[in-house]
């Protein structure tokens, strides 16, 4: 299963795990650029055994669903590629209440990771791998603030808070559920239309810097394939193959085990009072009409 399969990482993932033959199932927003992505994997690869689901990863209840009903319809889950995500500069919420980068970056993560252990444990080699950013590295999991409520709101930098919230997860859940290989890593600055359209600047000050989508799902799939990553060190932070330390020297950027109780506890407060809601309206939230930029 591979999130935000239909542009950048998540597709070029799809395509390449199709053309070795594998089942993909393509979790997207948008349903006409699942169509032509899926129809473009399919013509390349000559596997059809690719399936499209509409979520949108921002709702969080839509997500669970989701996820309860594939648990249901599938014997088990080899794969999870938690690779959509969202920046959106101005501080808004989704219909849930929810911010929209940590709704989708973390909530619509932790709940269909959450949702879908129990399938990934009946596979004999489940992983999971999280495409977080190498931006996280800066950042401290504010745990009194994971909706950034507080002070001045910067996209980039509530971007990679979820980013650094992600790498925490991913830690937290390798600890619990030895079964499941996790893993969480940076793909390196990648020119996809998400990184265009969210940070231009950056994007027109990289150029022919940045890396093709090819490049930037090598590690990806390498994780997610190979023998060799399987017998590394579950919950690790990877770049280039290879696993890298969390946190920069004298960075400050540690967490005490209560701080990540705290923000755990949180993610599983919330996810339950989203189950125990009624069917809400999502299809637009309350406080404008603007859709983030899925990266």
């Amino acid at each position: 299963m591979v999130t935000g399969a239909n542009s950048g990482i998540g597709r070029a993932a799809a395509m390449a795990i199709a053309k070795k033959g594998g089942t993909v199932h393509m979790v997207c927003r948008n349903r006409e650029k699942a169509d032509e992505a899926r129809e473009d994997i399919v013509n390349q690869s000559g596997n059809t055994e690719v399936y499209i689901h509409i979520v949108d990863m921002s709702q969080t209840r839509r997500v669970w669903e989701f996820a309860e009903a594939f648990k249901k319809q599938h014997p088990s889950l080899n794969v999870l590629i938690n690779n959509a995500g969202c920046m959106v500069h101005k501080r808004e919420l989704n219909a849930e209440g929810l911010e929209k980068n940590f709704g989708t970056n973390t909530m619509g993560v932790f709940v269909l990771t959450q949702t879908l252990i129990p399938l990934l444990q009946k596979s004999r080699d489940p992983r999971v791998i999280t495409v977080s950013s190498g931006g996280m590295l800066v950042q401290k999991l504010r745990a009194d603030d994971l909706q950034s409520e507080k002070g001045y709101f910067d996209g980039i930098k509530v971007y990679a808070q979820n980013k650094r919230q992600q790498v925490v997860l991913t830690q937290q859940w390798a600890k619990a559920n030895p079964v499941i290989h996790f893993s969480v890593m940076h793909p390196g600055w990648v020119d996809t239309p998400a990184v265009s359209a969210s940070m231009p600047q950056f994007h027109q000050m990289m150029g022919d810097r940045l890396r093709s989508v090819e490049q930037g799902a090598d590690t990806v799939l390498w994780l997610a394939l190979s023998g060799v990553a399987a017998r590394s060190c579950s919950g690790q932070f990877f770049q280039d193959r290879k696993p890298l330390p969390a946190h920069l020297p004298l960075a400050r950027t540690r967490s005490s085990a209560e701080e990540i109780q705290r923000f755990v506890t949180q993610l599983e407060t919330l996810a339950k009072a989203v189950q125990s809601q009624p069917d809400a309206d999502l299809n637009g939230p309350p406080n404008g009409p603007s859709r983030p930029q899925f990266v």
